[in-house]
């Protein structure tokens, strides 16, 4: 459902001076973030390994039997094991939804900025800590698509792409997202920011497409406290932000329905998140970023401790 709009937040071009500085302001405040995390080896919020298959061999007398293929031995009578190797280098992926829905902001930030600044802030991290990070935007497709890398000049490409991107069309989230599944071939940890604004039941398949592919998925959803909390009274001019539709209406005569849609929605895409075991992070324009991120990597750099 359409909100009221408020054009300007996201305007096009590079960030603004203020922008400038609050990106500077957060490399100083990762680095401190960072330095807290990483005080022991492998001490970060994201750090870790993955074991993944590299190869059969011919079991021999004394293998561990769980490692047994038997899916193999069925199809050839024979016996082998499968071996595995530690990948200790993190691959990380950050999804930034840029349609025109992002634009939305009834405060001093948008949902896009809000976005932009967590994307900012992920990849100095990750970057900083050596591990190879790429940054796609995208509307109802992509829009840019930087591959993961690792070189500090990679960081400029991906704030410079962050202060470029502009919103803009509509959306087509789960299927972006499946493309993504398909496209991101290796392990990797898959970082989607977006207000989620699809079809639930789109949106959770596309999320157990990922699960299947044996990602590791991380959810910031970015709202506005309007969009949570439907908070009109008077008449009002509800805009779409993706396409013509304009509504004249008395909220009052909307909100139940509308609350109740949005928690409905809230609801599967919560219990996906928790039967996946996928981080869901809520982040509200009106509230601080950086307190919010902080809380959200202190967390799970304790749950991973």
């Amino acid at each position: 459902m359409p909100l009221p709009r408020k054009a300007g937040r996201d305007a096009p071009g590079r960030l603004s001076v203020q922008d400038i500085a609050r990106f500077r302001h957060l490399e100083l405040f990762s680095h401190k973030v960072v330095e807290g995390f990483v005080s022991g080896q492998h001490k970060s919020p994201f750090k870790g390994f993955a074991i993944e298959f590299a190869e059969h061999r011919p079991y021999v007398p004394g293998d561990d039997l769980k490692h047994l293929d038997w899916k193999l031995l069925a199809k050839r009578d024979r016996h082998y094991v499968k071996q595995y190797e530690e990948d200790t280098a993190l691959r990380a992926y950050i999804l930034l939804d840029a349609s025109g829905s992002m634009g939305y902001g009834s405060g001093d930030r948008s949902k896009f900025e809000t976005g932009r600044f967590i994307a900012g802030v992920l990849s100095y991290m990750l970057l900083g800590q050596q591990d190879s990070t790429g940054l796609i935007t995208f509307t109802s497709k992509i829009q840019k698509y930087l591959p993961a890398r690792t070189t500090s000049k990679h960081l400029k490409n991906i704030l410079d792409t962050l202060a470029e991107t502009r919103t803009g069309d509509d959306t087509r989230l789960a299927e972006v997202m499946h493309h993504l599944a398909n496209r991101i071939r290796r392990r990797a940890m898959v970082v989607l920011i977006s207000d989620l604004f699809d079809r639930p039941e789109d949106i959770v398949r596309a999320l157990n497409h990922f699960a299947h592919k044996k990602h590791e998925v991380i959810l910031f959803q970015t709202l506005d406290p309007n969009e949570r909390d439907f908070p009109f009274r008077d008449l009002t001019r509800f805009e779409s932000l993706e396409g013509e539709e304009i509504i004249l209406s008395e909220p009052l005569r909307l909100k139940r329905e509308y609350l109740k849609r949005f928690q409905d929605h809230q609801k599967q895409i919560r219990q996906a998140c928790h039967r996946l075991r996928i981080d869901f992070v809520e982040m509200l324009t009106n509230e601080p970023v950086e307190r919010n991120l902080a809380k959200y990597l202190a967390v799970r750099l304790k749950r991973r401790g």
